[in-house]
């Protein structure tokens, strides 16, 4: 299977020197002084259980690795509408598209069934623009769960998890999705495939709306916010708001909240995601994080009284940061490397 990684960070970078190091045949798209580390020394992987090096080869120009079985997107959701053309060479007629995003995808309601099928979510895919560049019909479902970061160019520090949940959005078990699992086990990562991804996707989405909007706002880790009664009132109520949107829209969730919060819990001290990129000045990934559960709320009669005061509150907080606080236009690309 040939495999080529839009954006490898910290994520894609994992990734791709799992599949790698698996054998798959694996190509890297990254920038900067990250992308010259990777190709002077490979990528390297440190980590509590595991590390380990691997030659891929990386590259800053997609015409270079030309077209692929199965683009893994290691970019923020916020860059999807502008990356056509790190995507068009690497496009065949038949090549699948997995985006590990976090909250919820552009391709949400593609053969969801039902009187929503085909419905577009402005805040995931704002006016066609993400579907205008990935077609939904090339979609592979997929939720991340590995914490990763970059601690040097070309050394990617593996905190925690190996699972990634792959599904097709129409509920099959299709032969892409067995090709992909195959090829994720092998490089030594879990990668089952769920019939009902879109229950996987609201159980993080749990977590992804609540602790990382409520970090970024606080510059509290996981165990902190925990820790704090009110904080802590404030996640259980949002996660109570999340949870009854899902409901409505005919997903279940496996998980007790309390269960849910024990395990942020038992994270400890992790700075989340989304205050990572605060302290690295880079744009926060809100609107398929939070703005999109607002907008689903609306379409299914939920009040999230919780949910907007955080929307609201996290959406100021980056538009004033980046000097944009006029300006709802999306950012355009800035690294592949986010």
């Amino acid at each position: 299977m040939r495999i080529a990684v839009v954006g490898a960070g910290a994520t894609g970078a994992f990734v791709g020197a799992c599949l790698a190091r698996g054998g798959a045949d694996t190509h890297l798209l990254a920038r900067g002084e990250h992308l010259a580390a990777m190709r002077a020394h490979g990528v390297r992987v440190v980590g509590p259980k595991d590390e380990f090096r691997v030659d891929v080869h990386a590259t800053g120009d997609p015409a270079e690795i030309g077209r692929v079985d199965l683009v893994f997107l290691g970019l923020k959701a916020h860059a999807y509408a502008e990356a056509g053309d790190l995507l068009a060479p690497l496009l065949g007629p038949d090549t699948a598209v997995v985006a590990a995003q976090n909250g919820i995808p552009w391709w949400y309601f593609h053969k969801h069934g039902g009187p929503l099928d085909g419905r577009r979510i402005e805040s995931a895919d704002p006016g066609g623009a993400v579907s205008a560049v990935i077609a939904p019909e090339r979609a592979i479902g997929c939720v991340a769960y590995p914490a990763t970061e970059i601690v040097e160019p070309g050394v990617v520090r593996h905190i925690e998890g190996t699972r990634f949940v792959i599904g097709e959005p129409d509920g099959t078990v299709s032969d892409r999705c067995g090709r992909l699992s195959a090829a994720m086990l092998a490089g030594g990562l879990k990668c089952p495939i769920a019939r009902n991804l879109r229950n996987h996707i609201w159980l993080k989405l749990l977590g992804n709306a609540t602790f990382n909007p409520l970090s970024a706002l606080t510059g509290a880790t996981m165990a902190e916010l925990c820790a704090f009664p009110p904080m802590r009132a404030l996640v259980e109520t949002s996660m109570l708001e999340i949870v009854a949107v899902a409901e409505a829209l005919g997903c279940s969730l496996p998980l007790s909240i309390e269960q849910r919060l024990a395990g942020a819990e038992a994270v400890g001290d992790h700075r989340t995601s989304m205050l990572q990129d605060l302290e690295r000045g880079r744009r926060l990934e809100i609107d398929v994080l939070l703005g999109a559960v607002v907008e689903l709320g609306d379409l299914v009669g939920v009040e999230l009284p919780s949910l907007r005061a955080t929307y609201a509150a996290t959406a100021l907080l980056d538009r004033v940061r980046r000097g944009a606080a006029g300006d709802p236009r999306p950012a355009r690309v800035a690294s592949l490397t986010a």
